[in-house]
């Protein structure tokens, strides 16, 4: 069966946002096929509705609705609008029967736009326990999961949130792209030969440092930040990563903690390479309970001390490379002794990190993910072939007894 088909995409992240999971799986996807990825709508004045398009990669086509309605997000004002773009794009770009691919069920009732031929929901946060999560989200999804072909999630303990609650669930944990990180790694043989220049706005600080990446919101535990700062003026904490969300104001402010805000996904490496242990201080609350955090690869990659809170995702699989801190005092003594590891004790992590590495890729996830498809596609027209034949059969049947009399007829 041909597997030349079209992928709409429908997401409450923006491309151009932090690159993650929706990056790095529909870029890949897009290697055979046109990927449209649907943002969320943009106020704009007085304006008549209309597409900003963008092309960030090879086949991705990135479109950002423009709309004189206030309200965000894909809630029910906009729904009316977003429609009519959606059916000019449907015309435009002959779009017939695409997949769709849904990262908020925000979006489900846009479905009536297109006729797909499978629907995909990659579910990789809870995002009903998110800071002003839509009231109406938890609706939404029970549809969409009654709606979907295929369910994927983003780590294990969502995948046991959700289970049974759809027949074709996937358990995808984020993956890595190692190659890209491991450009910060300071082994021999593993640093590439051209050494990354460091970063102007880090160059500056004296080390040790202790760093990380990411989005800056609700999820992060900001009284431990404060904590780990006061307990050793003499660190120096990197934050790199967009303040959402939450009011700036409120951020604890100290000499040695500093907020370098977003940088590229190119850039990444080069912050990475200039730590002395990358932080993963997540409060632990329900914005953070389901959370599979795409970092916790990419600074393996780098062969760098990790240091936790003993958040699910992170501590249940690699509670024995991690250093976890369940407390503002704990995660200090885990950055401690991170910083103060033996040789050994970084040979025998680092090893443990490279054997995960060596299990998993954002190629092979995307591959996996793929055959998956093509399985619900191949089944679906095994099932309308029969379906087909079966009412050619009933039809036929029909036809040669309309002129025959019947067996049990007296004469």
């Amino acid at each position: 069966m041909s597997h030349d088909f079209a992928i709409v995409a429908f997401s409450h992240l923006r491309w151009d946002f932090v690159y993650q999971r929706p990056q790095h799986l529909l870029s890949r996807l897009a290697a055979g096929r046109r990927v449209f990825f649907i943002e969320e709508p943009v106020y704009d004045v007085g304006a008549r509705a209309y597409w900003e398009w963008s092309q960030p990669e090879p086949n991705v086509m990135v479109c950002r609705p423009h709309t004189p309605i206030a309200t965000p997000g894909f809630c029910a004002e906009q729904l009316p609008v977003i429609h009519d773009l959606l059916s000019e794009v449907i015309q435009e770009e002959g779009l017939k029967d695409p997949i769709i691919w849904y990262y908020t069920p925000m979006a489900l009732p846009l479905a009536q736009t297109l006729r797909p031929r499978a629907v995909v929901y990659d579910c990789m946060d809870e995002l009903s326990m998110f800071l002003n999560a839509p009231p109406e989200l938890l609706e939404r999804e029970s549809d969409l999961l009654a709606r979907a072909d295929l369910v994927f999630t983003g780590g294990p303990s969502l995948y046991r949130a959700k289970k049974g609650r759809h027949p074709n669930l996937h358990c995808f944990p984020s993956s890595v792209d190692a190659s890209h990180f491991r450009q910060a790694c300071r082994s021999d043989e593993n640093r590439s030969s051209t050494i990354l220049p460091e970063p102007g706005d880090q160059a500056v600080l004296p080390h040790p440092r202790l760093g990380f990446y990411g989005v800056i919101d609700e999820r992060l535990d900001l009284p431990l930040l404060d904590a780990l700062a006061q307990a050793h003026p003499e660190w120096q904490v990197v934050m790199v990563g967009p303040v959402v969300k939450i009011d700036p104001g409120k951020l604890p402010r100290q000499p040695n903690l500093h907020y370098l805000g977003q940088r590229s996904y190119g850039q990444l490496p080069a912050y990475l390479a200039g730590w002395d242990v990358c932080l993963l201080p997540f409060a632990r609350n329900e914005a953070t309970r389901f959370i599979s955090p795409t970092k916790t690869l990419e600074y393996m990659a780098a062969e760098l001390p990790v240091v936790s809170t003993p958040i699910t995702d992170v501590a249940d699989p690699y509670g024995d490379i991690v250093y976890l801190g369940d407390t503002p005092e704990a995660f200090i003594t885990a950055c401690e002794r991170a910083l103060g590891a033996s040789n050994l004790e970084r040979s025998v992590r680092t090893a443990k990190m490279r054997h995960v590495l060596a299990n998993t890729s954002w190629d092979a996830t995307t591959s996996a993910m793929e055959n998956l498809i093509f399985q619900v596609l191949e089944e679906r027209q095994t099932h309308s072939s029969r379906s087909l034949k079966a009412a050619k059969e009933t039809q036929g049947e029909s036809r040669a007894g309309a002129g025959r009399e019947p067996l049990y007829l007296e004469k």
